[in-house]
């Protein structure tokens, strides 16, 4: 009677949970019943406003069997439910998915490692499931919970724990996938999913073992065994997770990254982070590259306190960034990552400078570790500066030339400079050091159009500026620069190192025709050029390198910028060097006269062999071989060498070791040349910056054509008392074979503003320019309306003009009466 009872009751059931009954066997080792599970599948198809009570049902009978350890029942449930769930795709089925993820968690908060991957496995064929239409009120937060700990187990069973490890990287692999998918769910890019998810994935990815392996493009997903590796499998969900994030999410999926390294200490050593960094530019769309950047930049400056090696690692990471964002667009980052990296080298100058005087003033060396640590990230800074500005296009790349060099503290300079008041002489040098290596990488490679372009006056002025010649480094740098922006035909490399070349058609040197815009570029600021390398001969502390630089100089600006006039130019600068070095007003040490003679004998080699004429060949070829064999120290080859023997003093009188201005006139004279020119010496130019440099007065190297002895006092007071008629007059305009006195005369009033005070120099230049004054009224005076008496006379004494038997006559000019 019972069985019937029951009989009935189970005949009674809704035909659904019978149909549900029927799958599961009476011993689950035999596995689902495919025979019963057709006819759920085909009951479940046709019905499907069942769907969720079947769901419901099954959930039920999972949870009892979950609770009372009848895994083999608990196995079957989730194949049906799988089953179902790939057969059936109508509007009812949601119902369904809400019974079907509850299960997941059923499993997922279970202590049984099976358990758990079983559920994961589920919830990935779920998530690998299009819907039709999304579902607003669905959420994953539990799932991303539970699969970010299982990332994190640590089973002491090492298979176990890797099996889970895996389940979890899967389960989050498949919330992003179906999260992402729906385009109206954004709630995985929240910052708390985020928090969980990216953190899960960069525990698993960090393995040393796998390092090399992860630092190119995203590779396709590895097969196989390799995809039971957990650092491979995290790796590309990780990938796949930031090819998905947007703009509007990509601050999200970056920034749990910096936290990761932080808290883990990941930045010394940084091969982690590099490789995650590269990772994520490679995943990334091309377009957000920039917003990596700024995030990398931003966490530079929330860690600007730490340790040099910490600043160090961040730096090499923003360096590995900007190599692979450069490539493409970056956006509106570029002067961003130029300001802030000039911002942090200044600050890593404060603490390097900081540290010397802590030490020096407790008398102890322990800070020399960290005043290495600090160049290393001087270094870095340049690194990251210099192949940033090396990638970027010409246009870009001129810009920024042209802030780098806005930041380098000029002296006299009053504008967007790094501050060098509070650094002292030491720090200063040291930010223009760094910051010209910076622009020396920069302009490596630069080929522009016209040399106006390489080197606009906005540039060049503060590049060449004399304060910049304070020190041997700082002018080898500039003179770099300098060649990096002229060759243009990549020449320097030929011409490395000065000696005296045999034969330069041997170089096979590469040459255009000068473009009309490269000789107006020239006639405007080719003094400046020709005045940087006159006074970069003339410094006390040059060694060789700065006597090759300043050839090369030379060589290059022959090649890509002369044309005749520009020729006679540098022969006249040539020349003067050499005087300079034989008069030797500067008192330089034998070896820079030496250096000098043997630099004019290279070029003026160099140049005679490139305009080819051959009368200007055979001069300077016979000077060089009469060097060689009397004064070979007056060649590079010797006075170079590491043990030369220097001459005691240089002897004005022996022409034959010197190269003359009056043959090498005369021999381009012959080829066509226009050679008047060089019969005036060659005087460099007056800058305002002069009279701000802190260097050794600049008037030594300047023709003062204003003569300033009168005066001086009475022990070496001279008459200045002199008739002036017409003759004398049309001899002083007449500056042809004075050319001694004019020497003479330069050498006088360079030894008066060496030795005289300041105060009484003004004085004399006053006194000296009211003389002028009345010289020039005298001659206006008697070029308009001469003197009726021929017999009449001028004379000047002690600078006043006075008549003599002739009468007073005003002029048509008021202000220029003379009495």
């Amino acid at each position: 009677l019972s069985a019937g009872v029951c009989c009935c009751c189970a005949a009674l059931r809704p035909r659904y949970k019978r149909l549900v009954d029927n799958i599961f066997p009476e011993d689950p080792k035999d596995g689902l019943v495919k025979a019963d599970m057709e006819k759920l599948t085909f009951y479940a198809v046709s019905a499907p406003e069942k769907l969720d009570r079947i769901g419901a049902y099954l959930a039920e009978r999972l949870s009892r069997d979950v609770v009372r350890h009848r895994y083999g029942y608990v196995l079957i449930a989730m194949e049906a439910l799988d089953q179902l769930l790939m057969a059936c795709h109508s509007q009812s089925i949601k119902p369904f998915v809400e019974s079907f993820l509850h299960m997941v968690a059923k499993l997922l908060e279970s202590g049984e490692p099976k358990l758990q991957v079983l559920g994961t496995n589920s919830f990935v064929k779920f998530a690998n499931i299009e819907e039709d239409t999304p579902s607003y009120h669905r959420r994953y937060d539990f799932f991303v919970s539970r699969f970010s700990a299982m990332c994190h187990s640590c089973d002491p069973d090492p298979e176990i724990q890797n099996g889970i490890r895996i389940a979890g990287i899967r389960g989050i692999q498949g919330v992003v996938r179906k999260a992402v998918n729906d385009e109206l769910r954004a709630t995985i890019w929240e910052p708390q999913h985020m928090d969980k998810i990216v953190p899960s994935l960069l525990f698993n990815m960090h393995k040393i073992e796998d390092v090399d392996s992860r630092t190119g493009p995203p590779s396709s997903p590895a097969g196989g065994v390799k995809e039971e590796n957990p650092s491979v499998l995290a790796e590309n969900c990780f990938r796949e997770l930031l090819g998905r994030a947007t703009y509007g999410n990509m601050n999200n999926a970056v920034r749990p990254v910096f936290a990761h390294l932080d808290h883990h200490r990941l930045w010394d050593p940084n091969e982690f982070a590099v490789s995650c960094f590269k990772i994520i530019m490679y995943s990334i769309q091309a377009q957000y590259s920039h917003h990596v950047i700024q995030e990398i930049l931003g966490h530079l400056d929330v860690r600007k306190r730490d340790s040099p090696r910490v600043r160090a690692g961040i730096i090499q990471v923003l360096l590995e960034a900007v190599a692979i964002a450069a490539k493409g667009s970056i956006g509106p980052t570029v002067l961003e990552v130029f300001n802030t990296l000039l911002k942090h080298l200044r600050i890593s100058v404060d603490f390097e400078l900081g540290d010397r005087r802590s030490s020096a003033g407790s008398g102890t060396l322990s800070t020399s570790s960290k005043e290495s640590d600090e160049r290393i990230v001087q270094n870095a800074i340049i690194q990251t500066i210099g192949f940033f500005g090396s990638n970027l296009p010409d246009y870009q790349r001129s810009e920024i030339m042209m802030f780098i060099m806005s930041k380098v503290p000029v002296l006299g300079a009053t504008s967007k400079s790094l501050d060098p008041s509070n650094l002292g002489d030491l720090g200063t040098r040291r930010i223009q050091i760094m910051l010209l290596r910076s622009l020396l990488m920069v302009t490596s490679g630069y080929k522009a159009t016209t040399i106006s372009n390489a080197l606009p006056a906005p540039f060049l002025d503060p590049l060449l500026s004399p304060s910049l010649m304070e020190d041997s480094e700082l002018r080898q740098l500039v003179l770099e620069i300098l060649h990096n922006l002229i060759d243009r035909h990549d020449n320097r490399a030929k011409l490395r190192g000065i000696r005296i070349i045999p034969d330069v058609s041997d170089l096979k040197i590469k040459r255009e025709k000068i473009s009309r815009q490269d000789v107006s570029f020239m006639k405007k600021h080719g003094q400046q050029l020709y005045r940087h390398i006159y006074l970069g001969c003339k410094e006390e502390d040059n060694v060789q390198k700065n006597f090759e630089l300043l050839f090369t100089s030379l060589a290059l600006t022959t090649i890509e910028l002369a044309n005749e006039e520009v020729v006679i130019d540098l022969i006249r600068l040539a020349i003067a060097l050499q005087d300079n070095a034989i008069i030797n007003e500067d008192n330089l040490p034998m070896f820079n006269r030496c250096g000098v003679m043997a630099l004019v004998a290279a070029y003026l080699n160099f140049l005679s062999q490139m305009i080819a004429v051959p009368a200007f060949c055979q001069h300077v070829s016979k000077v060089i071989e009469t060097r060689s064999v009397e004064a070979a120290y007056f060649l590079p080859e010797t006075i170079f060498k590491d043990k030369c023997d220097l001459p005691k003093s240089l002897e004005k009188d022996e022409k034959d070791l010197f190269f003359l201005t009056n043959k090498i006139a005369e021999s381009l004279g012959g080829s066509g040349y226009n050679v008047e020119r060089l019969s005036v010496p060659y005087v460099p130019q007056v800058t305002d910056e002069d009279r701000l440099s802190r260097r050794k007065s600049i008037v030594d190297t300047v023709s003062i054509q204003v003569d300033i002895l009168s005066g001086n006092g009475s022990e070496d007071k001279v008459d200045n008392t002199e008739e002036i008629t017409f003759e004398a007059l049309k001899k002083a305009i007449d500056n042809n074979g004075l050319e001694e006195q004019e020497k003479e005369k330069r050498r006088l009033v360079i030894e008066k503003f060496q030795k005289a005070p300041f105060e009484e120099i003004a004085a004399q230049c006053e006194t000296k320019a009211n003389l002028l004054h009345d010289r020039l009224a005298q001659i206006l005076e008697l070029t308009i309306r001469p003197p009726p008496s021929p017999s009449g006379t001028m004379t000047v004494t002690s600078g006043h003009a006075h008549y003599h038997s002739v009468p007073v006559y005003e002029m048509k000019f008021p202000d220029l009466c003379v009495y």
